[in-house]
Formats: structure tokens, sequence, C-alpha cells
């Protein structure tokens, strides 16, 4: 492949998927890491790119973007469903669990709308719709509880805010499942929502045991706003395009990590 056709296919890699990694294009392109590194150093001084460690993501700060629930709902579709597989095996009758807002872990609670009867607490209205639809169409087998709590709605149709912090100060959760906006080994687990971390903050210090739920896009993804550190998470499960040096990093900082396989 000539460099021009080369540099025009990184790009686009870069405009579908937001971050792309050093390895993956490396892969897709049949050519060498080298080869893709120094693509990307002249795309960055092009403008079309910005270098990041261990890939490339769209120029300019996306750390306070926060794209809506309908587009993430059709990004990686596979690997959300096998992340959901794998953490819905750590569900228990009689528990109570946190889902916090995100597409991943709305795909777990399509896993759950039919498994153990359960307690769930949620800040997501697109997971409390599910239940509730669930249940009256018949297709939920005991048919769980499920508590949403109020708050200020976001792009990503999560209630935030004090409202939604102050009810989760009140509970006590067995194990809450975290989704994440990007993960990074300084800046721990992050969200471009300021209100969204607090919240999010929030439902960690309620949990007795914290399963973050993060496909492997979100390596590298920097959001403005840390929830928690990578220390603080007692399990990750993420898929098998998560590169072995991050794999590695989670495995030095996490108790466990689970490797979904789409």
């Amino acid at each position: 492949m000539l460099p021009a056709a080369r540099h025009q296919a990184i790009v686009d890699a870069v405009q579908r998927e937001r971050v792309v990694r050093v390895s993956d294009l490396a892969q897709q392109l049949g050519v060498s890491l080298m080869t893709v590194r120094r693509d990307i150093e002249l795309l960055e001084e092009g403008g079309r790119l910005e270098r990041i460690h261990g890939g490339a993501k769209l120029p300019g700060d996306p750390s306070t973007h926060e794209p809506g629930f309908e587009l993430k709902s059709t990004q990686l579709t596979a690997e959300k469903r096998a992340i959901a597989q794998e953490a819905a095996g750590l569900v228990q009758e009689g528990m109570a669990i946190g889902l916090s807002a995100g597409t991943t872990t709305w795909a777990l609670a399509q896993e759950l709308v039919n498994g153990p009867r359960i307690t769930v607490v949620t800040n997501s209205m697109r997971i409390a719709d599910l239940f509730h639809h669930g249940a009256s169409a018949g297709t939920a087998r005991f048919g769980s509880t499920v508590i949403l709590i109020g708050g200020e709605r976001t792009p990503s149709d999560a209630l935030v805010g004090p409202i939604a912090t102050g009810a989760l100060k009140q509970l006590h959760l067995d194990v809450l499942f975290l989704g994440v906006h990007g993960m990074d080994p300084e800046a721990g687990f992050t969200t471009p929502n300021l209100l969204e971390a607090e919240t999010d903050r929030a439902f960690v210090a309620a949990a007795r045991k914290v399963v973050v739920l993060a496909d492997h896009t979100k390596w590298g993804l920097l959001g403005i706003s840390s929830i928690a550190s990578l220390d603080e998470a007692d399990e990750i499960v993420t898929d098998s395009g998560l590169g072995m040096d991050a794999q590695r990093i989670l495995g030095e900082r996490i108790g466990k990590v689970r490797i979904a396989s789409a």
C-alpha cells in the first residue's frame, strides 16, 4: 500500500473509532509498528490526528465530549455483549447490585432481565426502562426490584448530580458494575461529565465490590474528571482486543482481570 493510501486509511480509522491503537493499525495495514508510528507522526504534523500513548485519536481535546446513548449503543456491540455475558456470571440471587449508566452496563442489564431475582440500583433511565418493559411483557422470570435514583439528565441518559449522590449515600450494594468513558494508568477511570463523575464516586463508595466493565477502546481514552483510580476496582471485565501491555498494567493494579471473548 502506498504511503498516501495508508495515511488515509489511518485517518479513516481514527474518524470511525475516535481512538485507535498502533498495534491494531499495524495488523490491519500489514506493516510494522514503526511504520505506523512514523505515519502517525506525519499525520499529527499535518493536524489530521493527535498522538496518544500507544495510538492516535481525533485532534483536539475530547475530554469533555460526551457521545449520546444512541451512537454509543451501535459501537462494538459484539465486545459489549461478551463483556456483559461474562459479568452476568458474577450476579447471584438476592444480591443488591449497582448498574451505572452506559451502554456496556445496559448490555449487562439485558442479560439480567431474565436472570436471578435481585435488587438493581441504577441512575440509567435506559436500564430502568429495560427492566420495566421486560417485567410488563412477562419476559422477566422473577421480577427484580429496580431503584432508579433521580437527578439531572445527561446526553447518555444518566441521572446525576447532588440528588443522585445523596440517594446513593443511603444505600449499600453487594456489587457495583461501573461503566467508564476511559481508563488510564495515571488518571484511572474517567468520564467527560463532572456531575456523572461525582455520582459514580458515590456508587463506588456504596459498594462492597467494584467491577468495571470496559471494552478495549477505553484504554488510553481520557475524560476530564476521574471517577476512581485503577486500584479501587476489585475486578475489570474487558475484551480480547485489549493489548498485552494494557492487560499487564491492569493485572498489576486490579485484583482480577477477566477477558471476555467476543
